[in-house]
This record gives structure tokens, C-alpha cells and sequence, in this order.
């Protein structure tokens, strides 16, 4: 039997149920987009480049825009997935061609792993400040990474458990925290616009950063204004609380802290009137994150292995995320991945013109025997070369350095409004219809 009823075929070649709503897409998206250590990006998202603070009214400013632009790249990309019932890096075939696309979906593999550690970490520091150290930080890594693989076996019963009882909870612990943090603390006074396009550009890489997983659940979703919508209106309004209840938990556990331990954001939240009670909530909650991590994971590997067992692939993944959150220092792995996750955002602008305005949509092939499209290939790389040229989000030293060089051999000045996200995508777009244009007027 090759797929489970109302749940997700267990090989690539089974028929996708559709039986995600709006409200489900809403659910799973907001749910995404409260992370515990969300909150402690508040700080960046205040201070983006550490030496031109912005004000209040413009960091909120900065998460309501940067997650508007962000969700809509995510929404969009969630579309195609309903449509052709493809996930993530099988609709890459459509793109790329069949083995071309296994370049992407080995980067996608190895920081899905690498997030899904990640995020097994921080379930378990977050245990921690709810237990303190009566339960070893091996034992809540396991007993995570138990709960993360079997919601990666059941992904669709997830998603229904969130929309039926998680979200309410969360939303009830948010706002009991939002109450408690509003009279206990006033935020950070003074500051300016001036780092306002840095900060919309760090809230727009925290939103992109789902570009790759985002037909692994549309493809599921009752129609694409379901899958978008749920995309966009759960995920903006989410990171935009998140964010703004992070400003008041740095202010209360204190900026030095925070930059010291970003961990220590938790505290403010704990030590709230019945604050244990409700951020262990948080910490539950946290678990749809390695969930969607490890899902994708098997989603992509199934792109290599189409017809291996989707529940084989999951506990295999499971086991070896736990394993490395167990033995390696995944708190320092962040700026890698996110050296990595910048592939998908000009991807994500090439995919986009191909399909809804180059007639993509009509001849997408996402079989195994996909022809390969090398001229889809620049401007990816070029969009990808955009995005470091112009971001001013800081990553690993040697990387930054790398692009810094560059932008003196090209005689290239980043300016204070330049934003990487935007850059790369404009860039990508723009090439791609070019090259679109090119392609037809050949063929004429």
C-alpha cells in the first residue's frame, strides 16, 4: 500500500490528499513563526549592525515590513506546490531539471539537519529554564527527538494538532506574557532610522528562511489561496508578536545578557506570575519546528529516492538529528546555515518568473527524466553573488571578509538602504526575464 489514508503518501509516487485548510495553513505558519529564541532577535532586530540603534516604533516598523515582504516570497512559493502536488525540491525537476536539481536539494538536506539540531537544542535549554538541571540536557535532547520523529511520521495529524489545540494555547501564553512584559519593563529609549533597511533585512531572512520547505505542506493545501493566505496572515502576525514581546524580555533580562547567552532571554519569561506553566507551553510548541525540519528533510531525500519508505527516511533523520544535537555545538552552527539558506531566496525569484510569468506554470516536469536547463543556473549564481554584496547581515568572519574583497575588486559601495534579500531577488527576477525574452526571440 503506498500511502496512508488522509495522511501523506508514503513514496513520491502516491496521490497527495488535500485536506489542509485555511485555517490549518494558518495554524502551522504561526506556529513556525514563534521561536523561543525569536524573542532574543530583538536585538538584532533593534540594533542590526551594532552601532546605529533604531527606535521602538521603527524596529516594529522594520518586523511588520520585513515579514510582509519575507511571507509573500514564502506564499509564493507555496503556490506551485499546491498546483502540481510537488514538494519543495521535486518542483526543482520543473526549474532546474531532474539531476541539476539534486544541487539544491543536498544544500536544502544538510541545513534542514543542521536547523533540526538546532532546534532540538533549544527545546532543550528551554526545558531547562522550566526544570532547571534536575533532567540532564541529554535526556530532554532524546525525549525531543522522539516527539519531533514520530510528528514527522504523522506530518498532516501535526498539523491538525496544531490547528485544534497548540495555537489556542500559544496565543493565550502570548498574550499573558504581552500583559505581564507591558508593566514590567519599558524598552530601550532613543535611537534612529537610519539602520531601518539592515533590520528589514534581517526580518526578511528569518521569513525566507522557509522558502525551502513551503510546497512540502501547500502541496497538501485545498487550493492556493488557502496555501498563501495561510502563509502570509499566520506567519506575518506571529513574528511580528514574537518580535515585539522580545523587545520588552531583552529590556527586562538586560541587553548585556542577552548578547552574552542569547538563552538568557528566557528568564523574563519564566520568572512571569505562572510564567513555568505557560512558556512550558513555548518550549512544547517549539517541537513543530524540528518537526518541519525533519519532515523536509525526508521530503527532499525522497527527491533523490522517490520510492523509498517517507517513514524510513524520517526516523533515520530523526535519530541522526538527535545524535548531533547530542555531541556537537549547533549554538555556533547558526551562521553557517544561514551562509547556506541564502541560496534559496534568489532561487526562490527565479522559480517564480519561470513559472508565473514565463509560461512555466504549463510546461512544469517534475519527472525523474526532467530534461536539464543549465541557463537557469546564472542567474541563480548571479542572484546569489547580489545577495552578498549587499546585505549587511554579518555570518562567519572569513565569508564577510570574502565579500568585502570583492566588493573593492568591483570598485562597489554597499549603501546603509541596500537590502541582500531584495538585491538577490531583483537581481535573479531580472535576469531570468531577460533571459526568458532571449530564449523566445531566438525561437522566432
Amino acid at each position: 500500500m503506498s500511502s496512508v489514508v488522509d495522511e501523506v503518501p508514503l513514496t513520491l509516487d502516491g496521490e497527495p490528499p488535500k485536506t489542509l485548510g485555511l485555517l490549518d495553513q494558518g495554524a502551522l505558519w504561526a506556529n513556525l513563526a514563534v521561536s523561543l529564541l525569536g524573542f532574543s532577535g530583538a536585538l538584532f532586530l533593534l540594533n542590526p549592525l551594532g552601532d546605529a540603534p533604531l527606535t521602538v516604533t521603527a524596529a516594529l516598523v522594520a518586523a511588520f515590513v520585513g515579514s510582509l515582504i519575507g511571507t509573500t516570497m514564502v506564499g509564493l512559493a507555496a503556490i506551485p506546490g499546491t498546483q502540481t502536488g510537488r514538494p519543495s525540491m521535486v518542483l526543482l525537476r520543473g526549474l532546474f531539471g531532474a539531476r541539476l536539481s539534486y544541487i539544491p536539494t543536498v544544500l536544502n538536506i544538510v541545513q534542514m539537519i543542521g536547523w533540526g539540531a538546532f532546534e532540538l537544542w533549544v527545546i532543550s535549554m528551554g526545558a531547562m529554564a522550566v526544570f532547571g538541571d534536575a533532567v540532564p540536557y541529554a535526556v530532554w535532547v532524546v525525549v525531543a527527538g522522539i516527539l519531533t520523529t514520530a510528528l514527522s511520521i504523522w506530518p498532516l495529524g501535526a498539523v491538525r494538532l496544531l490547528r485544534r489545540y497548540v495555537t489556542i494555547a500559544v496565543i493565550i501564553s502570548l498574550i499573558w506574557f504581552a500583559v505581564d512584559f507591558l508593566g514590567e519593563a519599558t524598552p530601550q529609549a532613543g535611537g534612529s532610522w537610519t539602520a531601518f533597511a539592515p533590520a528589514v533585512d534581517y526580518v526578511i531572512a528569518l521569513s525566507v528562511s522557509w522558502v525551502p520547505i513551503a510546497a512540502d505542506f501547500a502541496r497538501h493545501s485545498r487550493s492556493s489561496r488557502a496555501a498563501f493566505t495561510g502563509v502570509v496572515g499566520g506567519y506575518t502576525l506571529a513574528q511580528v508578536a514574537c518580535l515585539g514581546l522580545g523587545v520588552y524580555a531583552v529590556a527586562i533580562a538586560g541587553t548585556a545578557a542577552v548578547t552574552a547567552d542569547n538563552t538568557a532571554v528566557f528568564g523574563p519569561f519564566v520568572a512571569a506570575p505562572l510564567g513555568a506553566l505557560f512558556f512550558a507551553v513555548l518550549v512544547l510548541r517549539e517541537a513543530d519546528q524540528s518537526f518541519a525540519n525533519v519532515y523536509s528533510t525526508t521530503m527532499s531525500l525522497q527527491n533523490l529516492m522517490p520510492r523509498v519508505d517517507r517513514r524510513v527516511i524520517s526516523i533515520t533523520i530523526g535519530v541522526l538529528t538527535t545524535a548531533i544535537a547530542l555531541v556537537v555545538n549547533v549554538a555556533s552552527y547558526g551562521a553557517f546555515l544561514g551562509v547556506i539558506g541564502a541560496v534559496f531566496v534568489p532561487m526562490f525569484a527565479v522559480l517564480a518568473v519561470d513559472y508565473f510569468l514565463l509560461g512555466g506554470a504549463r510546461r512544469w516536469n517534475t519527472e525523474e527524466d526532467a530534461p536539464s536547463r543549465w541557463s537557469m543556473l546564472l542567474p541563480w549564481a548571479l542572484g546569489f553573488a547580489a545577495y552578498w554584496l549587499t546585505t549587511s547581515t554579518p555570518t562567519v568572519e572569513q565569508w564577510d571578509g570574502f565579500w568585502a574583497a570583492a566588493r573593492e575588486a568591483i570598485g562597489f559601495t554597499r549603501e546603509p538602504w541596500m537590502n541582500g534579500a531584495l538585491g538577490a531577488a531583483l537581481v535573479a527576477a531580472l535576469v531570468t526575464l531577460a533571459s526568458g525574452g532571449l530564449r523566445r526571440a531566438t525561437r522566432r
